[in-house]
């Protein structure tokens, strides 16, 4: 059998995929193998996996009943191609060659199917590191006894497929009860870890995290080849990052330029923001925002500027608004514009740690080493008593929400904004972490800000 440019027909099942999608799909597109097709067996996503998708030549087919080997089958029929891959749709695979390394053995009418290695990523938890680098080898494998094979990155052959579909009525492990199959009838099967993924899920559970971190650390240590701790193809470019800056009233004046101007600069002067959308109130910010050359501003409902709203009601109507006129974003960024004084590689150095270490909501914070008093019931009392700063041993932090708060856009859909799952950025820089209010003074303000933008 000659491998040589046959259409290869790669399956990807979705299920709330969101945030991976856009990384697998570049990924796969972005392939020196040209001739392939893409179907995605999606089981009724209820975030924005699909409308992700639909910016890529996908065929896309939805499935109700999800059974892990009915959805794969169902996929291949949709499919046309001689050559099956199935693949996870959040696995991202690692380099331009991933398919020619994965399908290049299928030329041996002995071998059934070919596995791919997958590689945990930078923030995947301890115990799903262990799972993947103990499983996936750099060793090449041909099995003959042994039925392993995994669909999360796997290919096959279609005359193979006919003559062994998956079980459609398991509810798992349908992979590997094919194996099973395929190697009692004389076929091998094929262990390549040249065709690698980045996958953040393991194949096992663990209960003891400890435990399993240590065998992480002795696995990593005996490795020789430098493994993937970076974010792999799940990179910056590819990501639709934009900020959101809430407003609310008048237009405020420092110097010549009103106070949002400073936040705009500074959102313009990031490497990853793509677009920046003022939400406001205001009709005269509207078209301040529009001589910013910035995309229409969003002009939300009076009744989202009451004092009881808060800001979790005005994001989540905002980016609702935003995502019907088809602005689907990966990260979303809040900044406030009563933070001017931001430093300039902030924002940037934000994003990144919220990427590369794969979090689900970051706030800025400033460590609080001054005594803290707090009144209850006309009752005074001491949080953190007056002492010596380096004996303290109570850690306190005074989050500072506008000054660049990330979150996945689904926490601000649901309105939880991620704060059950929220990490901390720490700024050691006390100037970014100043708030402009109206209790301060306007030409200390003035003068400080024309300072620090090198203003005339």
């Amino acid at each position: 059998m000659t491998l040589e440019n046959q259409k290869v027909s790669i399956i990807i099942r979705t299920k709330n995929e969101e945030r991976w999608i856009n990384h697998c799909l570049n990924s796969v597109f972005n392939q020196t193998y040209k001739n392939i097709e893409v179907i995605l067996v999606d089981n009724e996503s209820t975030d924005k996996t699909i409308e992700k998708a639909k910016k890529f030549q996908v065929k896309i087919t939805t499935i109700k009943d999800f059974l892990p080997g009915k959805a794969i089958n169902y996929g291949i029929k949709k499919s046309t191609g001689d050559i099956i891959i199935c693949l996870s749709g959040h696995c991202i695979p690692v380099n331009k060659n991933w398919i020619e390394n994965l399908i290049k053995d299928l030329k041996d009418p002995k071998v059934a199917g070919i596995y791919g290695r997958q590689i945990p990523m930078s923030f995947t938890k301890d115990s799903d590191k262990r799972d993947l680098i103990t499983t996936f080898g750099l060793d090449k494998i041909v099995q003959k006894k042994d039925p392993f094979f995994h669909n999360a990155n796997s290919a096959f052959t279609r005359k193979i497929w006919e003559k062994f579909p998956f079980d459609e009525k398991i509810t798992n492990i349908e992979d590997r009860l094919w194996g099973e199959l395929v190697i009692s009838n004389g076929y091998m099967i094929i262990y390549e870890p040249e065709a690698e993924v980045y996958h953040h899920h393991g194949i096992h559970q663990d209960n003891d995290p400890e435990r399993c971190k240590n065998v992480v650390t002795i696995l990593q240590s005996l490795n020789k080849k430098k493994r993937e701790t970076i974010f792999g193809n799940f990179n910056l470019e590819n990501m639709n990052i934009i900020a959101l800056i809430p407003h609310k009233g008048k237009m405020t004046y420092y110097g010549k330029h009103p106070l949002i101007w400073y936040t705009i600069e500074r959102a313009k002067q990031s490497k990853y923001i793509n677009d920046t959308y003022i939400l406001t109130d205001n009709k005269e910010m509207v078209e301040y925002g529009k001589n910013q050359q910035l995309p229409e501003p969003f002009l939300r409902p009076k009744e989202l500027s009451e004092d009881f709203i808060g800001i979790d009601e005005v994001l989540s109507y905002s980016l609702n608004s935003l995502e019907k006129k088809s602005v689907l974003s990966d990260i979303c960024i809040i900044l406030e514009e009563t933070y001017p004084f931001r430093d300039i590689d902030l924002i940037d150095n934000l994003i990144e740690k919220f990427v590369f270490e794969g979090m689900n909501s970051l706030i800025p914070v400033y460590r609080e080493l001054r005594s803290v008093w707090y009144e209850k019931n006309k009752e005074i009392d001491m949080i953190i008593p007056y002492m010596p700063r380096h004996l303290k041993k109570e850690d306190i932090y005074i989050g500072l929400f506008g000054l660049g708060f990330i979150t996945q856009p689904q926490n601000i859909r649901d309105g939880s904004l991620g704060l059950n799952n929220l990490n901390m950025y720490l700024i050691s820089e006390y100037f970014s972490t100043i708030e402009v209010k109206d209790n301060i003074s306007k030409d200390i303000v003035n003068n400080l800000l024309k300072s620090y933008f090198k203003l005339t």
